[in-house]
């Protein structure tokens, strides 16, 4: 039975490129220079931990990482960004970024699966949805169906078989 699977993943590898980007253009950027401000990427939580003496600078560095992410085609959509900390040293901010499908963001999709009324039916499997049909149509329909939705973080489309 033909069957695809919706993910939401994010590719480790150009996250730290970007990472490493956004902090080699503050060492070059002029307001930025001998401040201390810099961005700690914890791979294992996809966070970005943002440092800058002052909370306004932490704006322009989360404009940065933005415009670093979305060259290196990591959706910005995935974005979460905490509150900043502040205090008279430094100020914090952390930036997690979203990936895998939860159990709402499932239930969600399920919905609007089961409410189109396409020949397919969609399983929650841990981080991923599994959607299977009789006839490849009904698979790629759906797939346009679940692009169409407004979600906070973006979705791809792997496993295809038939």
């Amino acid at each position: 039975m033909p069957s695809f699977d919706a993910v939401s993943d994010i590719d480790s590898h150009e996250l730290t490129n970007a990472v490493d980007q956004a902090n080699r253009e503050l060492s070059q950027r002029f307001d930025f220079k001998d401040t201390g401000a810099s961005y700690e990427l914890k791979e294992k939580e996809f966070t970005v931990s943002l440092r800058a003496p002052a909370e306004f600078q932490l704006k322009q560095m989360i404009d940065i990482l933005t415009q670093r992410l979305a060259k290196r085609g990591i959706d910005v959509r995935c974005m979460e960004k905490k509150d900043a900390v502040t205090n008279l040293a430094e100020a914090r901010q952390d930036v997690v970024l979203r990936h895998g499908i939860d159990q709402d963001t499932g239930k969600k999709l399920q919905k609007i699966i089961k409410e189109s009324k396409l020949k397919v039916q969609a399983q929650i499997q841990g981080e991923q949805l599994r959607v299977t049909g009789k006839q490849r149509d009904d698979l790629q329909a759906a797939m346009a169906l679940l692009k169409k939705t407004e979600l906070d973080r973006p979705l791809q489309f792997k496993n295809f078989r038939d």
